[in-house]
């Protein structure tokens, strides 16, 4: 075999908003990763468990599919119209990795760059070229020249603005030299002008999301660059600076440690610059880490004790700040800001002991007062692994696993932003599963990332679009657990309420033309020639084979926003010397030639079942009517498709309320009790350096919900007049970072030796007397799948937290704090 032979094929896909759920590969920062082994194409794009039975989660269901599976309509013809439409391009390069980038928004316009790399002790040779397609990926032109030949960095791949704008960046080594080039282009990759840098980036460039002339990025000298004329000129704004990410109103924040090194985590102080680094102001001490999520900044905290910490939050950017009012949670625990939007926060926290397993707490509208939402929810203690899923195609649903007592892995549904979590509904047309141990519990389960680390037949996460309105595509399986047995791929087309088995075995797949057309390819270890796609949301699928020569598939393409009639099928073929890259582009538009009209739309009430119900849809205080576009149109929704909507408002019922602080929900009920261990106790916590006393029923309004007049639960929080510690940070901090008074450093002190009491006391009952290591398993009958050949591996481990791994479990690259 050739060169190529004895290289790992790495496909670097970049996409042109790092918020976009790329529909393959391993998405890290904007990058989608794939490898030439088929098997390993994976896609990372987030006893008192009260979940209610299927009985309950029943009375939600209404359904728009045809419970008649004959009346697929055949497309007449459609094979020739899919042959005449489908274009291939081969790259003929000495290419080991394939970056691949949108830019722009329906432009049409796509870039790729091929690398070749060959490490030799301690430099590097390699050899770039550069293509690109004005017609979604069906015809590429070498435009290599562009950029003089140039040794683009693969690590740091494509940057593309996030405005449409049509700005680009590439990043080269200048040969001969120890410094780093830049590529600038203006009008979508037609030219390009070079930049040599006065550093070297660390990471890749980055946009102000609010106007892409002004870019930031680290050097590999720990410096923090940045410039405002779109990379001409740089100048250099802090030093020894850890991590930074955009705030509001172009505002940065950054952490960075005066003593030279980012491995203090816990030492770090968190500054704010809102004019480009011409000022400063230091807002946080003793960070751990941070992160950003709608409105709130979140800081994870030393207590001056060992590794102890607390998470802080501000909602005005960091001048005021407030501890996270959580029930009884040690300070020695795991953290994790699992989603936060405008309205509120998910938080898990991990139950001592290396379990595996924690709780999921859900805010309030400051992100400072949280309630128990969900018990033994699974998070890994080895890598943070979690199932946590937002579901973006209807409001307030979001799907995660939980470890039942049995050690079983099963997954849970809220339709309600954590107020109430239920099993999903096992799909009509499929069967509880064999290995099953109570068939009376069968529901479906959805694989994800945890099914991903253990090495099972997942090629994808759960994907959702926006304007794909309540459809979902997942793996999963049916059962009394998530099985270890070979998954299918479900369909839901109501926001999760109900589900179809729509593809046998594993697959690849993605939403285009805002979920009028759904395509998917078999996920096998050997070549592929055939693509399936169905035009009513899954019920139906058709076969087309788009090439006569098979490749080794590597992934699916298609433009962010699931808006587009094309889709790339990207691979290599071997021949006797090397293998090369080949995109096969298939234009479903030709296929749907008839424009959708009014008549192909239905009008569909979300969350609803019983239309005789005037209270049937209400979600989170008010009802919403989709147009949706029929099962039976065979149409084109169009870019321009938009999705119509009217709300709405309902009476308030206990549904749109969360069980407050102290409270939560017993398991197949509704009603919100105290908890246990703080029952009787006078509920008080500290806001704004203010003691403040809740008396409460058990209920607090869901934030964001929108409900009117109805049911009222009693709730007033009475201010005690009396001061108390509110955050473990510097209240007055001047702009140079140093306190302005002494008075603080004495409260800090006192502080830190209570705190030192308590964290001995912990750490003594963690780690003398001892932990527990968890086991994970999928199924009960787990042998019995192993029998049956269907497993790789055993799955069986022991795991312990490890390392200080920091990720963001929401869309997006936000950090997880720890």
């Amino acid at each position: 075999m050739g060169v190529l032979a004895h290289c790992v094929l790495l496909f670097l896909f970049q996409h042109f908003s790092s918020g976009y759920d790329f529909h393959e590969g391993l998405y890290n920062n904007g990058q989608y990763t794939f490898v030439k082994d088929p098997s390993l194409n994976i896609e990372k794009r987030s006893s008192d468990l009260h979940v209610h039975a299927d009985s309950e989660s029943s009375e939600h269901i209404r359904s728009r599919r045809s419970t008649d599976q004959e009346d697929c309509k055949s497309l007449e013809g459609f094979d020739t119209k899919l042959n005449n439409n489908t274009h291939t391009f081969v790259f003929n390069d000495l290419s080991g990795s394939v970056s691949l980038a949108w830019v722009g928004d329906g432009t049409g316009i796509i870039l790729v760059l091929t690398t070749f790399q060959v490490p030799f002790f301690m430099l590097r040779f390699g050899q770039s070229r550069l293509y690109r397609s004005e017609n979604y990926g069906k015809s590429f032109v070498d435009v290599t020249s562009l950029i003089n030949n140039t040794f683009i960095r693969t690590e740091f791949g494509i940057a593309i603005s996030p405005d449409n704008s049509g700005k680009v960046i590439l990043t080269g080594d200048v040969s001969g030299s120890l410094g780093s080039r830049i590529f600038i282009s203006g009008d979508s990759g037609n030219s390009f002008e070079h930049q040599d840098l006065p550093f070297n980036p660390m990471f890749q460039i980055t946009y102000n999301p609010r106007d892409p002339n002004v870019l930031l990025v680290i050097s590999n000298a720990n410096e923090l660059w940045l410039s405002d004329d779109f990379g001409k000129n740089w100048r250099k704004i802090h030093e020894m600076v850890c991590l930074f990410k955009w705030g509001m109103d172009s505002s940065i924040f950054f952490t960075t440690n005066l003593n030279g090194s980012c491995n203090e985590r816990g030492m770090l102080d968190l500054k704010k610059t809102t004019d480009y680094g011409k000022t400063m102001k230091t807002v946080a001490t003793k960070i751990f880490s941070f992160g950003l999520g709608g409105k709130f900044l979140f800081a994870s905290v030393m207590t001056g004790t060992g590794s102890m910490r607390m998470i802080h939050v501000s909602t005005n950017q960091g001048e005021d700040w407030n501890m996270a009012q959580l029930p009884p949670v040690g300070h020695e625990e795991f953290y994790s800001i699992l989603a936060a939007n405008d309205d509120m926060v998910f938080m898990h926290v991990d139950e001592p002991g290396d379990t595996g397993f924690g709780t999921i707490y859900v805010s309030d509208d400051r992100g400072t007062v949280y309630s128990k939402s969900l018990e033994r929810h699974l998070y890994t203690t080895t890598g943070g692994d979690t199932d946590f899923t937002n579901v973006t195609s209807l409001r307030g649903v979001f799907v995660t696993s939980i470890l039942a007592e049995d050690d079983s892995v099963r997954s849970v549904v809220t339709f309600d932003q954590g107020g109430e979590w239920v099993p999903l509904q096992k799909p009509a047309n499929s069967q509880c599963e064999s290995t099953a141990r109570d068939p009376d519990r069968c529901s479906l389960h959805i694989h994800a990332a945890y099914s991903m680390t253990m090495r099972l037949n997942v090629p994808m996460l759960p994907l959702s679009e926006p304007n794909a309105v309540g459809l979902i595509m997942a793996h999963g399986s049916v059962g009394d657990a998530i099985s270890v047995l070979k998954p299918d791929v479900f369909v839901s087309d109501d926001g999760g309420y109900t589900w179809l088995k729509a593809l046998n075995g594993p697959h690849h797949y993605a939403i285009l033309d805002s979920g009028g057309l759904l395509v998917a390819v078999e996920h096998s270890t050997e070549p592929i020639k055939t693509i399936k796609f169905s035009t009513d949301e899954g019920q139906c699928w058709k076969s087309h084979d788009f090439t006569s020569d098979p490749i080794h598939f590597t992934g699916l393409a298609s433009e962010p926003g699931a808006r587009s009639m094309n889709i790339s099928v990207w691979g290599y073929r071997d021949t006797l010397l090397s293998q090369y890259w080949v995109s096969v582009t298939i234009d479903f538009r030709e296929l749907l030639t008839k424009n959708c009209e009014d008549r192909d739309y239905v009008q569909w009430l979300a969350h609803s079942d019983d239309l005789s119900d005037p209270n049937d849809g209400c979600m989170l205080g008010y009802k919403e009517k989709f147009l949706r576009l029929r099962k039976a149109s065979v149409c084109w929704n169009g870019r321009d498709y938009e999705i119509n909507k009217e709300h709405t408002p309902c009476p308030c019922t206990l549904d749109d309320f969360l069980c407050d602080f102290g409270y939560y929900r017993k398991e197949n009920s509704s009603e919100c009790v105290e908890q246990p261990d703080l029952k009787g106790h006078v509920l008080e916590f500290c806001l704004q350096g203010k003691q403040e006393q809740l008396q409460t029923s058990g209920y607090r309004r869901i934030p964001g919900d929108k409900c009117v007049g109805g049911t009222q639960p009693e709730r007033k929080v009475i201010d005690l007049s009396r001061r108390c510690v509110s955050d473990l940070l510097t209240q007055e901090v001047q702009a140079d970072g140093h306190f302005s008074s002494s008075a603080p450093i004495v409260v800090a002190v006192i502080i830190v030796l209570l705190v030192s009491v308590v964290a001995a006391v912990l750490l003594i009952k963690k780690y003398v007397c001892g932990g527990r290591f968890l086991v994970h398993r999928y199924s009960v009958l787990q042998q019995h799948a192993e029998a049956q050949g269907d497993v790789d591996e055993p799955l069986e481990s022991n795991h312990t937290r490890g390392g200080n791994k920091t990720s963001f479990h929401e869309d997006s690259d936000e950090d997880l704090l720890e």
